[in-house]
C-alpha cells in the first residue's frame, strides 16, 4: 500500500516588464506578481514495509517521526527548519540503509530549499532522490522529482531543460494514473510557454490542468490553475479577465481554507492594479497579503511582498519609503537564504537609485544582483539585470558601454529562449541608443526587429486576446513610427503603424487558397474552400435565375460557411493570423485605392515619456509616395474637443459649435491643405480610429475660406483599405432598389421614413416593403436580388442599446417586432450588392468609446459582399433625413456616384445646423 503525503503551492516570480516609454530605456522590475502553481508538491511514496532484521526499532521510529515532524513544518512554510530535519532524517536513512525513506528525504530537501531560493542545493537533491526512485522502479517518486528538477530549472531561466523534464515527466504520470502529478507537468508546460511567450499554447494547457482538477476533486488545485491563467491574462494586457480569473482563485482558497494560497492570489491582484497605474489598489491588496506571511511563518514571501510594496512607493515618487521596505525586505531573503529574491530585490533597488538620478549607486545594486545571478546560474535574472545597467550607462551618455550590456541581455535572452521577455525591450533599447547617438540605420533596424518580435507573439495568440496585447506592447510601435517620420520615411511610417495593429473583424476571402501548417485547421479551411466555390456558382445564377428557392439555398450555405469562418478564426492562432496586415499586403491596399482619390489616415502617436504627443496626418493616394505630417498636440484637450464637438453635434438646439468645427479643420485638415489640393481629387476617403470615427469630417469649417470640408470635396470613409474592391467595369450598372420603411411604429414613429420608403419606390425600379409588410424573411431572402437595398427603419448601434426604441445594440428592427443582429450580416448573400443604406440608425459617443460600432456596421456588410454602407451617426430628424436620401437617389439617376450624389444631396441643407444634414455618411467604395 502506498501513503502519499501531499505539500502544495510552491511560489515563483512572475516578473513584470515596466517600460519607461521614451523608447530610450526599458526597465525589467520584478517581485510584483506571483504565480501559483500545483508544482511538484512534496510526496513521500512509501514502497510495502520490509524486515530490516539489523535496523534498530528505536533507529527506524526515529525516522519515522523526522519525517512526520518534516511534513508539518512543510506545509507550514517553516523551509529552514524542514532543512535541518530532513538532513537528520537523510543521514539515518543512509545509516539504515532504507533507501525509501532515504529518496523521500532527499525529495523534501529538494523542495524546501528550492523554497528558499537555493536552487543549486534543491538540484542536487532533487537528483539523489530521482536516481533512487528509478532504482527502486517507484514511478510516483520519479515522476515527482522529474517535476521538482523542472520546476527548478524554470525558476532559473533555463527553459529548454525544465521543458526536457516536464515531458518526461508528462507520459508517466499517465501510465500510472497519477493525476495530481499530471496537473504538475501540465501546469510546468504551461509556465514555460507563458515564459517564452507563447501565451496561446500557456492558455490550452493551464486550461488542461484546470479540467483534470475539477474531474479529480482538487479544489485548491482548481485555484492554482485559475490563478495561472489569470496571470497569462495580465501578461496579455486583460486585467479585468485576469481579475475574474483570481477572484474565482480567491473565494476557493477562502474556501478550502489555504491561507498561504489566498495571500499568493490576493499579492497577484495588487499586480493586476499595478499594471493598471492603480497604484493605492495595488497597495491595498499587498498589505493584506503582507500579515498572512507573517502569520504563517512564509519569510520567503513576507519578503517578497515588502519588496513589491517597496516598488510602488518607488512608483508614486515615495523613494525614501521604498527604502524603507526594501531595507525590511533584503536582510529576511539574505537570512533564509532565498538567493533569487534576493537577486532580484538588489536590482528592483539599483532601479530605484536610478529612478532618483544616482547612477553610482544603482550600478552598485545591479552589480550586486548580478553577481547574485551569475552565482546561482540565474540565467533570466541575470539578462534582466544586464539590460537595466545597460540602461544606466545609456542614461549618463557611455553608449559604447550600454551596447556592450544590452547584447550581452540579449544573448542570454536567446539562450534561454525568453524572447517574449526579453529580447523585444533589449533589441528596442539598442535601437534607442543608435538614436540618441545618430545612427539612424542601425536604430530603425533593432526598433523593427523587436517591433516584429511583439508581431510574432501576436501570432501565437488567439482572436480575442490580440487587441489587448498589442495595446499593452505599443510603445516600441509607436516609437518606431514616431521615428521613421523624422527620418523622413514615411511610407515605412504607414506600413508600421498599419502592421502593429490588429483586426476587428476578419476578412474571410483571406481564407481563399490559405494553408497553414496545422492539419487540423487546414482541413476545416478545405471544407471552408469547397463551400466558398459552391456559393460563387450560386450566385452566378442570381441575375438571371433568381427565386425564393436559390435564395433560401444561398442563404443557407452562406450561414454555413460564415459560422465555420468564425469558428476557425476564434479557434485556431493560424488562422487569425491569416487576416492581418502583412508588409506584401500593403503595396496592393495602396493599388486598390480608387483613381483620383486622396486617403486622409489621422493618428494620435501618445503615451511615450519625454517625447511629446503628437498628431499624424498620412496622405496616400494610389500611384505617389505616401506624405506625412506630424505635430505636437495636447492629448486630453484633443479628446475634450471631439468629445464636446460630437454632443453639439447630435443636438438639434446647439449653436455653440462653430469654434470646434474651426478647431478640428485646424487639426485635421490645415496642415496636408496644400497637398490635398494639388492633387485635385474627385474625393476624399478617410480612416478615422477611435472617436474620429463619431465625427462627420464634413462638417470641419475652414473659417480662411469661410467654406465646409463638404463645400471643397465629397468625402466617404474606409474601416480599411479593401483589396476586394470591385473594379468599376464589373459592377452593375442596374438602379434596382428594394426597400423597407417604418416596419414596426414605436415610440419613435418614423413616418418620414415610410415616406422615404414609397417615394424612393417611385424613383427607381424596385420592389417595395411598409409596416407590417417590411418583415426579416422578406429582407432575408430578396436582398441578394437587388443593387440598392434601403432600410429607413431604426437601428441600433449603441453598446448598451437603445431603450427609447425599445431596441438591443447592433439591431435593426423589422415588421412584428423582429429584429436583425447586424453581426449576422455574414449570413446575407450580398455579393451583388453594391450599397447598403441605414437611414435611421442611432450611435452615441461615451467617455471610453472608440467608435468600433460605426466602423463595425460598415465592415460586417462588406464583409457579406456589400461594396458601401450609408449609416447615420445619430437618430436625426426624419423629414429632413427622408428629403437628402430622395435627392441622393435622385443624383444617383443622373449618373453621380455614391458619393458625389451624398455630398449634392446634402449640401442643399448645408445653411440648416449640422444637427439635420450630417449624420448620413458613405462607408466603403465611394465609385
Amino acid at each position: 500500500m502506498t501513503r502519499r503525503f501531499v505539500w502544495r503551492k510552491i511560489y515563483i516570480f512572475d516578473y513584470l516588464f515596466e517600460e519607461n516609454k521614451t523608447m530610450k530605456r526599458i526597465i525589467i522590475t520584478s517581485l510584483i506578481g506571483i504565480t501559483t502553481l500545483t508544482t511538484t508538491p512534496l510526496i513521500l511514496p512509501l514502497l510495502p514495509q520490509r524486515s530490516y532484521a539489523q535496523t534498530s526499532n528505536s533507529q527506524a521510529e526515529k525516522l519515522e517521526q523526522l519525517l512526520f515532524l518534516a511534513r508539518q513544518q512543510t506545509r507550514q512554510y517553516q523551509s529552514q527548519e524542514a532543512v535541518e530535519t530532513l538532513k537528520q532524517a537523510l543521514a539515518i536513512a543512509r545509516k539504515i540503509k532504507n533507501r525509501e525513506k532515504e529518496a523521500d528525504a532527499n525529495l523534501g530537501l529538494g523542495i524546501n530549499y528550492r523554497r528558499i531560493g537555493n536552487p543549486q542545493e534543491a538540484l542536487k537533491f532533487y537528483n539523489e532522490a530521482l536516481m533512487i526512485f528509478r532504482e527502486l522502479v517507484n514511478r510516483s517518486g520519479e515522476v515527482a522529482a522529474l517535476n521538482g528538477i523542472g520546476d527548478i530549472y524554470r525558476n532559473i531561466g533555463q527553459l529548454q531543460k525544465a521543458l526536457g523534464y516536464y515531458q518526461q515527466a508528462l507520459p508517466i504520470t499517465k501510465e500510472v494514473g497519477a493525476r495530481t502529478r499530471e496537473i504538475d507537468a501540465l501546469s510546468g508546460i504551461g509556465e514555460i510557454h507563458r515564459n517564452i511567450g507563447q501565451t496561446q499554447n500557456a492558455l490550452e494547457y493551464f486550461q488542461q490542468a484546470l479540467s483534470i482538477t475539477k474531474e479529480v476533486g482538487d479544489r485548491s488545485g482548481e485555484a492554482d490553475s485559475l490563478n495561472s491563467i489569470g496571470v497569462v491574462y495580465r501578461n496579455i494586457g486583460q486585467p479585468q479577465k485576469a481579475l475574474e480569473y483570481y477572484q474565482q482563485a480567491l473565494r476557493i482558497k477562502r474556501e478550502v481554507r489555504d491561507i498561504s494560497g489566498f495571500a499568493a492570489i490576493l499579492h497577484n491582484i495588487g499586480a493586476v492594479y499595478y499594471s493598471i497605474s492603480q497604484r493605492g489598489m495595488a497597495l491595498e491588496y499587498y498589505q493584506k497579503a503582507l500579515p498572512i506571511w507573517q502569520e504563517v511563518g512564509d519569510r520567503s514571501m513576507e519578503a517578497i511582498t515588502f519588496s513589491s510594496i517597496a516598488v510602488v512607493y518607488s512608483d508614486i515618487g515615495q523613494p525614501q519609503k521604498a527604502l524603507e521596505y526594501y531595507q525590511q525586505a533584503l536582510p529576511i531573503l539574505q537570512e533564509v537564504s532565498h538567493r533569487l529574491g534576493e537577486a532580484m530585490t538588489l536590482n528592483n533597488i539599483g532601479d530605484l537609485y536610478r529612478r532618483i538620478d544616482q547612477p553610482q549607486k544603482a550600478l552598485e545594486y545591479y552589480q550586486k544582483a548580478l553577481s547574485v545571478s551569475q552565482e546561482f546560474g540565474y540565467r533570466s535574472g541575470e539578462a534582466f539585470t544586464l539590460n537595466n545597467i545597460g540602461v544606466v550607462y545609456h542614461s549618463i551618455g557611455k553608449p559604447q558601454k550600454a551596447l556592450e550590456y544590452y547584447h550581452k541581455a540579449s544573448l542570454i535572452g536567446q539562450q534561454v529562449g525568453n524572447q517574449a521577455l526579453l529580447a523585444a525591450a533589449t533589441l528596442s533599447n539598442i535601437g534607442a541608443v543608435y538614436r540618441d547617438n545618430n545612427q539612424p540605420e542601425k536604430a530603425i533596424e533593432n526598433l523593427e526587429q523587436s517591433v516584429e518580435i511583439t508581431l510574432k507573439v501576436r501570432a501565437g495568440l488567439k482572436k480575442e486576446n490580440r487587441k489587448f496585447f498589442l495595446e499593452g506592447n505599443s510603445n516600441t510601435a509607436i516609437g518606431l513610427v514616431d521615428f521613421l517620420i523624422d527620418q523622413n520615411k514615411p511610407d515605412a511610417a504607414w506600413q508600421w503603424y498599419n502592421l502593429a495593429t490588429t483586426f476587428d473583424l476578419a476578412d474571410y476571402t483571406r481564407l481563399i487558397n490559405a494553408k497553414v501548417k496545422n492539419s487540423e485547421a487546414q482541413t476545416q479551411i478545405n471544407q471552408w474552400q469547397q463551400n466558398n466555390q459552391q456559393l460563387q456558382f450560386l450566385y452566378s445564377k442570381v441575375e438571371d435565375e433568381w427565386s425564393p428557392q436559390l435564395s433560401e439555398q444561398i442563404n443557407q450555405l452562406q450561414a454555413e460557411n460564415s459560422q465555420l469562418a468564425e469558428k476557425i478564426s476564434k479557434e485556431y492562432p493560424e488562422v487569425a493570423e491569416l487576416f492581418e496586415f502583412k508588409p506584401e499586403d500593403i503595396d496592393k491596399l495602396k493599388a486598390n485605392i480608387a483613381p483620383d482619390t486622396v486617403v486622409i489616415q489621422p493618428a494620435l502617436l501618445k503615451g511615450i515619456t519625454n517625447v511629446p504627443d503628437s498628431i499624424v496626418i498620412f496622405l496616400v493616394t494610389r500611384d505617389k509616395p505616401v506624405l506625412v505630417k506630424k505635430f505636437p498636440i495636447d492629448t486630453k484637450e484633443f479628446d475634450s474637443i471631439l468629445t464636446e464637438y460630437r454632443a453639439q453635434l447630435e443636438n438639434p438646439n446647439a449653436d455653440d459649435f462653430a469654434a470646434n468645427q474651426e478647431t478640428l479643420y485646424d487639426y485635421l485638415i490645415r496642415p496636408m491643405e496644400a497637398e490635398i489640393a494639388a492633387y485635385s481629387p474627385k474625393q476624399i476617403a478617410i480612416i478615422a480610429t477611435d472617436k474620429l470615427r463619431y465625427i462627420p469630417f464634413e462638417t470641419l469649417y475652414d473659417n480662411q475660406a469661410n467654406e465646409y470640408l463638404i463645400e471643397k470635396y465629397p468625402i466617404h470613409y474606409l474601416t480599411r483599405i479593401s483589396s476586394r474592391i470591385k473594379q468599376q467595369e464589373n459592377k452593375t450598372q442596374s438602379m434596382k432598389v428594394l426597400a423597407f420603411g417604418n416596419p414596426q411604429p414605436t415610440k419613435v414613429d418614423l413616418a418620414g421614413a415610410e415616406d422615404e420608403a414609397k417615394i424612393i419606390a417611385k424613383q427607381l425600379p424596385n420592389k417595395h416593403y411598409i409596416r407590417e409588410e417590411a418583415t426579416l424573411p422578406r429582407f432575408k431572402n430578396e436582398s441578394l436580388g437587388f443593387p440598392l437595398v434601403h432600410l429607413a427603419t431604426h437601428g441600433c448601434f449603441q453598446t448598451d442599446g437603445c431603450p427609447g426604441v425599445g431596441l438591443e445594440e447592433n439591431t435593426i428592427l423589422f415588421a412584428n417586432g423582429k429584429t436583425f443582429n447586424i453581426r449576422d450580416a455574414a449570413l446575407l448573400g450580398l455579393e451583388n450588392t453594391d450599397l447598403i443604406v441605414l437611414s435611421a440608425c442611432q450611435t452615441a459617443m461615451k467617455a471610453d468609446s472608440n467608435g468600433e460600432e460605426i466602423a463595425g456596421v460598415a465592415y460586417l456588410f462588406e464583409r457579406a459582399g456589400a461594396d458601401a454602407v450609408i449609416a447615420s451617426l445619430w437618430n436625426a430628424e426624419d423629414e429632413m433625413t427622408k428629403d437628402i436620401m430622395v435627392k441622393f437617389y435622385q443624383n444617383l439617376q443622373q449618373g453621380m456616384t455614391k458619393v458625389e450624389a451624398l455630398r449634392q444631396a446634402k449640401l442643399s441643407y448645408k445653411d440648416e445646423r449640422p444637427f439635420y444634414w450630417s449624420p448620413l455618411i458613405l462607408i466603403g467604395d465611394g465609385e
